[in-house]
């Protein structure tokens, strides 16, 4: 059982400069959060309506996927219109009324932004298909002719991250075989060519729209994209991105043209922070080869923060971990950033389950592991970002049936593998039975994905009612995070313990430890804990557990 000190001696507020520095933020994937019409598909208003649940667990604000126009190929990140939200989450007057009262709440809104590529249905693409080779509108994306005999080979050898050739041809408006666009994901997402320069002038014009609107900043997807190498040549490993489904092939990501654009965005914020004193944030989803690499993206003048997932890939191991984190405070935070720590989101498999816990049980291993990489993330120096759903512990859902799966990689693919419509399975709010209270609509109203009959354990009016679960141990978390003087932004200094055990103090002698075997092993410091994930006698750190303490004098390195 975890247990939260609520001695005044120990839990002072903390005046905090940069309300992004040491922010937590939840992640809500829209379509799963909460239905409040019926159809079974979440929206902007049941993202409203579930505000007060978000600011009793103690979030600084909330990261919203993308809700505009999109023929949902790939849900949403397949954009149609940047400047509009579609119509099975809402309109604009009901996105306006969504941030006030965010605002009125104290909670921040944060947008995803998706700059690296759009829909096939984007009007500019559609006048790009229509237009014809050389003409300005194809020189908003990535048009070639093809190689060998009638151009009928791809202009390069690169494979989509989602599986098949980066390239597909078209027919011409007189229908003969013409030419190739370049996508990095599916055929419905052309990729945008950033050395035109109508593409950033656009995206300005979509920046400032929503920052007129009132929202707090940016999550940008593939912040590491969007230039490609100028001449496009073939690749010595042309299926690196689609085997590790990850950006890796280095022609395609992480040119060093991009900085210039995220050097361009923060101005835009800070132009809009100048005018009424609220800073607005830039977060980048960056995946790249090192924690080095990674912090070229976090320099003063560029984003605020980038998602750190060398935590989330981490094994389960004290040293892995121990690696990762002594990385990133070396080189992230050592630009003046601070690091954002992440264990989960909307493309990945769901913590409980990825440390070894096959679904639906979640009284195992699995499930402490889970809790305990939690408490140890939120004592970490930064800022940590949750995704929706890790505070009710929810496993994996592994057996959706094929006829149900909505995810393009396995539609292109053929293959469950690495598939994410398992983490993305909408939220059990209530009841016994599927929806859960999901959707307001008739009893018979289905959840886009089908919600297993386990989640009756999950429902978060159960997890509010018992003190033991997932959602209290989060939100004691927070409570202390957001008190202690200790935590928060800030550095950290690791400390001797046991094998197999991580240990660390952060400020004035407050100490997190981490045991990662499965047995218990002697605590690392006297005195009961302030908080611990799992149950720990006096004087013990018990396995597959996290434990804080707030020390008697100081703790030996």
């Amino acid at each position: 059982m975890h247990n939260c000190c609520s001695s005044q001696e120990q839990v002072n507020g903390l005046n905090r400069h940069g309300w992004w520095r040491d922010a937590v933020i939840y992640q809500v994937y829209v379509r799963s959060f909460l239905d409040s019409t019926g159809d079974g598909i979440g929206d902007l208003a049941g993202v409203r309506a579930g505000l007060p649940y978000l600011k009793k667990l103690g979030v600084d604000g909330i990261w919203l996927s993308p809700f505009y126009p999109s023929p949902q190929h790939d849900h949403g990140y397949d954009v149609a219109d940047y400047c509009d939200v579609d119509p099975v989450f809402g309109d604009l007057d009901e996105f306006d009324q969504l941030v006030a009262a965010a605002r009125r709440l104290g909670v921040k809104v944060l947008l995803d932004v998706v700059p690296n590529h759009c829909s096939a249905e984007h009007p500019w693409f559609r006048e790009a298909l229509a237009a014809g080779p050389g003409s300005a509108a194809r020189a908003r994306f990535h048009f070639a002719d093809g190689r060998g005999p009638d151009g009928a080979e791809p202009p390069n050898n690169w494979h989509a991250m989602f599986g098949g050739p980066a390239w597909t041809r078209i027919t011409e408006a007189d229908g003969s075989p013409g030419q190739w666009y370049l996508h990095m994901f599916t055929p419905e997402q052309p990729d945008w060519n950033w050395r035109n320069p109508e593409i950033p002038a656009e995206f300005d014009r979509v920046l400032r729209f929503w920052l007129d609107r009132g929202v707090d900043g940016f999550r940008i997807d593939v912040a590491a994209g969007l230039y490609k190498h100028p001449e496009l040549p073939d690749s010595d490993d042309p299926e690196i991105d689609a085997r590790t489904r990850d950006s890796v092939n280095p022609l395609a990501w992480n040119q060093p043209e991009v900085h210039d654009v995220w050097r361009h965005w923060r101005s835009v914020c800070e132009e809009y922070t100048a005018r009424d004193g609220r800073e607005r944030l830039l977060v980048g989803e960056v995946s790249v080869p090192s924690a080095r690499e990674h912090a070229k993206y976090v320099r003063p003048d560029e984003l605020h923060q980038a998602f750190f997932f060398d935590l989330l890939g981490a094994p389960w191991d004290a040293d892995a971990f121990r690696k990762v984190i002594s990385e990133a405070m070396e080189d992230i935070a050592g630009t003046g950033s601070t690091v954002t720590w992440v264990l989960n989101n909307h493309d990945q498999v769901r913590t409980v389950t990825r440390y070894g816990e096959p679904a639906p049980e979640a009284s195992g291993l699995g499930a402490a592991r889970a809790r305990a990489a939690a408490l140890l993330m939120l004592a970490l120096p930064g800022a940590a970002y949750i995704y929706q759903g890790e505070e009710l512990g929810l496993p994996e859902v592994v057996d959706l049936p094929d006829d149900v799966l909505t995810d393009p990689i396995f539609h292109r693919t053929g293959s469950r593998a690495r598939i994410r419509d398992g983490c993305r399975v909408p939220l059990p709010w209530s009841g016994q039975a599927s929806p859960f209270g999901f959707t307001t609509g008739a009893q018979n109203a289905k959840p886009w994905l089908p919600q297993p009959e386990y989640f009756a354990e999950y429902v978060t009016e159960r997890a509010l009612a018992d003190t033991r679960s997932f959602w209290h141990l989060y939100r004691d978390g927070l409570q202390l995070r957001s008190a202690l003087p200790q935590l928060g932004e800030g550095t950290l200094r690791w400390l001797d313990a046991e094998p197999g055990v991580l240990a660390f103090v952060r400020g004035d002698g407050l100490v997190c430890a981490v045991n990662f075997g499965t047995a218990p092993t002697p605590a690392p410091v006297s005195g009961i804990p302030l908080l611990t994930s799992g149950p720990c006698p006096p004087g013990v750190l018990a396995g597959s557990t996290t434990a804080w303490w707030i020390a008697d004098g100081t703790p030996e390195t």
